[in-house]
């Protein structure tokens, strides 16, 4: 119901009035204002490439500019694009080139001059967008080495036609990128990076006119200066209606990839010099730019703790085990992932790669390696200038140079010199705690209890940090008797969040059994385009809407998930930084269980021998109150239930069970509840009369106890090197893993042939070496009328000899061997 009070949304979108409301709330409260459809906009689709050209209507609002005027769309208050209205007045924009991901605002005018209609649109990673709404470089290894040898041929790439719009013709454009220093001294930057412009350029056509039939094949010819300087771009397919290089228009885009077909005939001819003499400029221009691998946070040490620890890190979607392993860049490697947050000055990104057996894959064994990069492959905050942009920034950084040194020449050593694996040495694993079941509570320390109230709590504060968790509790079996209502439990129905100052993320029960529905600050959000949400201090991924990742700037993390009889469970992962800085009903993260159950007021209970009463006392402490609640009441149900009363005292739970051997459902039960977490799961079934849901308390409870065991601290002694005319034989490095070495032969072997990972992260042994035969005759020196004492030294001794600043290092061998005395040679290896 829409209210005509005098009170408009004209610009007003978001506020709420004594009489009416233009916040998102109001369509479900039914206090909207009368003009709230026209001025606060719903748009479809909701995201689009931030490459721009993606088209979108505008619901449930009408536009009738004059014939002298147009829709204008403006985007993050200042880039315009021209929309259009079609005969019922219905308005589209056309989204621009942003250099940015996340929610953006956008307003509309009619008249060019006021925009006081608005709403908000999700700019989408590039590589993240899905590919049916993409050009697709059909064989795109051929693309990136075409020029390469044994690459030539007739390139093609796809499209669907209909996202060109209503067009019978059109034309096929490359575009370039790069980053141009602004710089106008020539100086080396040790501290930060040189200032950089992005440009985004028109460069030629491969085809106008075309039929918008889907697919188009060429063979490409390599280009002059200065189009061949552009190695970096994509191909955009548009309407023949408009001109060349027009900005801002519909159209469809290849992601961005390495011009190979492109380039000079240079390349052509020989590949590998032309890609040699870029890596080695690139290493030059390398090692005048800050170091920024002191500040990229260390791998996880296996693949166990890389999936489980998912506040820090994210699956990469260039090599996901879930999809196949494609991992085109990282061969011998089955998953990656990467640092969901930029590095805190540089800005720079972490990737972490693993092999089948669960083990980091290093560059110092392999081309496939995890590597560190500049720049985050997904941007970091604010975005839009380099080397901030999401996607493009690490093209030029990371990507290209990899083909350079590695791809289209062998000469890897030298970007991984500049990119190393960072190992797991300082890696530590965060903390879980968990809400599951009816609802059941196990702490960051591990103390284990049920709370059954009814309201809103802090599960979660951390007040040093501003970080505050809530959740709500409510009984979600409606159909219930009132005397059943009495004694029931309260499942939890509800988790809110925020971090400082990020955006309020509440992930609440959804009205069909089982699913999840995410607001962000009071407004529903839709993953029906997209998985994964760039927002304000936080990041959102929905696979699926049983399942909700919730990840914040400072590592925390939330995994909520929709279990069976409408319950959830809450998963809260901590980065060590937060050790003895949290309360709340998930207890003080300091490895000490005793003071977990610490009340509002200060009070500890025993968590030893302390009765169920006194367990609620200690829950109904952390209520929250209407100044602090992060939740959305956007129903009378919700306002009736929580927003006047944060916990109900008159509520008195069910705090046992009674296993009685008559009732004929605890026969399966038992058979069922077994082993640890038993007693969570016989507590559901009884009290929900349900073996479905005491079967999901069981699986929620295991899944935790597989987290918390995947989690657990390992012990990594760090990367060993091949000996130089030698074998290293393992490449795992953590605690209990041996290594061995062997010599090539006609070279001898000083040093351990073996070494062993022990618990102190230190390796047994020593140092090994392969010293060959022609090292050894090519730099001998002889010792004369010099006696040495057999019984203080024995061959392969080592000698350091040195005069002022030069020091010659070798072994003692045997030359003569004499009654007492041995004439020894000195063979230098410096």
């Amino acid at each position: 119901m829409y209210l005509s009070s005098g009170q408009s949304c004209d610009g007003q979108c978001g506020e709420t009035w004594g009489t009416c409301s233009c916040h998102a709330t109001c369509v479900s409260l039914l206090t909207c204002c009368g003009d709230y459809r026209q001025y606060c906009l719903q748009i479809s689709p909701y995201s689009g490439t931030m490459m721009g050209g993606s088209v979108f209507s505008i619901l449930n609002a009408t536009f009738y500019p004059s014939k002298q005027e147009q829709l204008t769309c403006r985007f993050r208050g200042e880039i315009e694009t021209v929309g259009y209205t079609d005969g019922e007045g219905k308005g589209y924009c056309v989204s621009p080139l942003l250099f940015q991901s996340g929610w953006l605002p956008f307003a509309v005018s009619t008249d060019g001059r006021n925009f006081n209609s608005s709403g908000e649109y999700l700019s989408v990673h590039p590589s993240k967008m899905d590919a049916a709404f993409k050009v697709t470089l059909v064989n795109s290894t051929q693309w990136q080495y075409y020029g390469t040898p044994n690459t030539a041929g007739t390139l093609r790439m796809t499209w669907n036609p209909s996202l060109i719009g209503d067009t019978d013709r059109v034309n096929i454009e490359l575009w370039g990128y790069r980053e141009v220093n602004t710089s106008t001294t020539d100086t080396t930057w040790e501290e930060e990076l040189p200032p950089l412009r992005a440009e985004w350029t028109y460069l030629y056509s491969l085809g106008k006119g075309l039929a918008n039939s889907g697919s188009f094949s060429f063979t490409p010819k390599s280009s002059e200066k200065p189009y061949s300087d552009w190695e970096v771009g994509s191909v955009r397919v548009s309407s023949s209606i408009y001109s060349d290089g027009a900005r801002n228009i519909r159209a469809v885009w290849s992601g961005a990839h390495a011009l190979a077909w492109h380039l000079e005939e240079a390349f052509r001819q020989d590949s590998a010099a032309w890609a040699l003499d870029r890596c080695l400029a690139w290493d030059v221009l390398e090692k005048s730019l800050p170091n920024f691998l002191e500040e990229v946070v260390d791998c996880p040490c296996t693949l166990a703790q890389a999936r489980a620890d998912t506040g820090r890190f994210h699956t990469d979607y260039g090599c996901d085990m879930e999809k196949g392993s494609v991992c085109t860049y990282h061969p011998g490697s089955v998953h990656c992932v990467r640092a969901i947050q930029a590095s805190p000055v540089y800005r720079a990104g972490q990737q972490c790669c693993y092999d089948s057996t669960g083990a980091q894959v290093l560059t110092g064994d392999s081309i496939g390696g995890s590597t560190p990069d500049r720049a985050h492959d997904w941007g970091s905050p604010p975005y839009r200038d380099p080397p901030r942009i999401p996607s493009l920034s690490h093209w030029m950084y990371d990507v290209l140079t990899f083909y350079y040194c590695c791809l289209w020449s062998d000469h890897c050593q030298v970007y991984f010199t500049h990119r190393p694996s960072s190992g797991c040495r300082h890696y530590t694993p965060p903390t879980a705690g968990a809400v599951l079941g009816d609802p059941h509570f196990l702490t960051f320390d591990d103390v284990r209890y049920t709370f059954n109230g009814k309201g809103e709590y802090y599960l979660v504060l951390s007040p040093d940090r501003g970080l505050s968790v809530q959740v709500a509790k409510t009984n979600a079996q409606l159909s219930l008797t009132i005397f059943d209502l009495l004694k029931a439990s309260y499942k939890l129905s509800a988790v809110a969040m925020r971090e400082r100052s990020s955006d309020v993320i509440e992930v609440r029960q959804a009205e069909q059994q089982n699913q999840l529905e995410v607001l962000r600050n009071q407004q529903v959000l839709s993953f029906t385009e997209q998985s994964w949400m760039d927002l304000h201090g936080v990041f959102l991924y929905s696979p699926t809407p049983q399942n909700v990742t919730v990840m914040f700037s400072s590592g925390v993390g939330m995994e909520v998930r929709g279990r069976e009889g409408g319950a959830m469970a809450l998963t809260v992962l901590l980065p060590p930084d937060y050790t003895n800085l949290t309360q709340g009903l998930l207890g003080q993260m300091n490895s000490d269980p005793l003071d977990d159950l610490l009340t509002s007021l200060g009070d500890v209970v025993s968590p030893d021998n302390t009765s169920p009463e006194e367990i609620f006392t200690f829950g109904a402490s952390w209520k929250t109150s209407n100044q602090t609640s992060l939740f959305t009441y956007d129903s009378k149900y919700l306002l009736d239930t929580y927003y006047y009363v944060k916990h109900d005292p008159a509520f008195v739970p069910a705090f046992s069970v009674s296993e009685d051997p008559a009732d004929p459902l605890v026969g399966d039960m038992l058979k069922m509840c077994f082993g640890d977490g038993a007693q969570f799961c016989k507590y559901d079934t009884l009290s929900t009369r349900s073996l479905a849901v005491g079967n999901a308390t069981l699986l929620s409870f295991r899944s935790h106890q597989t987290l918390v065991q995947d989690l657990e601290s390992v012990v990594s002694c760090g990367w060993l090197a091949s000996p130089r005319y030698g074998e290293k034989i393992g490449t795992r490095y953590l605690e209990g893993s041996t290594v061995s070495f062997t010599c090539n032969s006609g070279s001898v072997l000083y040093g351990s042939p073996e070494r062993t990972c022990l618990p102190s992260g230190e390796w047994t042994g020593e140092d090994v070496s392969c010293i060959s035969g022609r090292s050894l005759l090519s730099s001998r020196y002889m010792f004369e009328n010099v006696s040495f004492s057999f019984r203080s030294m024995k061959i392969g001794t080592l000698l350091i000899c040195g005069t002022g600043r030069s020091i010659v290092i070798g072994y003692i061998t045997v030359l003569k061997k004499g009654n007492m005395t041995f004439d020894l040679t000195l063979n230098g290896l410096s």
